[in-house]
């Protein structure tokens, strides 16, 4: 059974992507590694040949930057570098570069990997998620952050990215069928200090949105995000992966935040309140179906 990473970056430097660390979060799990460069005018290219790793393939790619709705151009990327994948290949590892996997539970990996490979009805393995926030010591926990995603995918020219690079679809339109297994990923996304934090959402404008005036309102903007905005949060008390311990220990900004306040809206608590029930959510958009556990 071959296994393969996959992953694309542009700017990893600039927007202060924790691409090293996501990179050697699945390294120990794949047999290769993917990485698609695209243009960047930083040293991204160098950031990845440093880490070292003899797995690794570097392809590069040119993004077509008029492709600006939704997020479009991610998925077009994430597409263009599973071509590079190896036609032996039986499972890719798709990592964003804000994504961390803990080693905890690379064992649950392989073991769901060697589960369901001969098990064809199993096109994906879906993960759960932890969304930190403003700093390492926040985990968003309301449903305005997704709470599974596929990760895992059958090296099936017919499972592609889907929108925005978020999930997969087959033959480009049809939910893929997902084991969800017993294993997170960590999504650092949302932790930056404040001014790294509103230079990442300014370069971004330029891939989401086609309104040039839009995207100048945004570019205009104060460089400072405030990190007040959020809806609920609760203190995360477990460990890190071992990968981030070095940028933890560097973060050089410091955020207090009141997570006694709620800030949802009454049918939203409700729906909320029948999750932590029930353990279902309901009215959410997937790109997935469930049909292991």
């Amino acid at each position: 059974m071959k296994i393969s990473g996959v992953t694309i970056i542009r700017n990893a430097i600039i927007n202060d992507y924790p691409i090293v660390e996501a990179i050697q979060s699945i390294l120990p799990v794949v047999d290769e590694m993917i990485v698609s460069v695209g243009d960047s005018e930083d040293e991204t290219e160098t950031l990845i040949r440093n880490i070292g790793s003899d797995k690794i393939k570097i392809f590069h790619s040119h993004w077509d930057l008029s492709v600006r709705k939704g997020g479009s151009i991610l998925a077009i990327e994430t597409n263009k570098a599973l071509q590079h994948v190896s036609p032996d290949t039986d499972w890719i590892f798709y990592i964003q570069g804000d994504e961390v996997v803990h080693e905890k539970y690379h064992d649950n990996i392989r073991w769901a990997l060697r589960q369901y490979h001969q098990d064809n009805q199993v096109e994906g393995l879906l993960f759960n998620y932890l969304h930190f926030y403003g700093t390492y010591d926040y985990v968003a926990d309301s449903r305005k952050w997704y709470k599974y995603e596929t990760r895992i995918i059958r090296n099936n020219r017919n499972i592609l990215s889907y929108r925005d690079a978020q999930g997969f679809r087959k033959h480009a339109n049809r939910k893929i069928n997902v084991a969800l297994i017993n294993a997170y990923v960590y999504h650092y996304g949302w932790v930056k200090n404040p001014r790294q934090m509103k230079i990442k959402q300014k370069n971004m404008a330029e891939l989401w949105f086609e309104d040039d005036n839009l995207v100048n309102k945004i570019k205009a903007e104060e460089d400072y995000f405030d990190y007040g905005s959020f809806d609920s949060l609760k203190k995360f008390t477990e460990t890190h992966p071992a990968v981030m311990r070095d940028r933890i220990n560097q973060k050089n900004w410091h955020i207090e935040l009141d997570i006694s306040r709620k800030k949802m809206k009454l049918k939203y608590r409700i729906l909320q309140w029948i999750e932590n029930l029930t353990g279902k959510r309901l009215f959410t958009f997937t790109n997935h179906i469930i049909i292991r556990k």
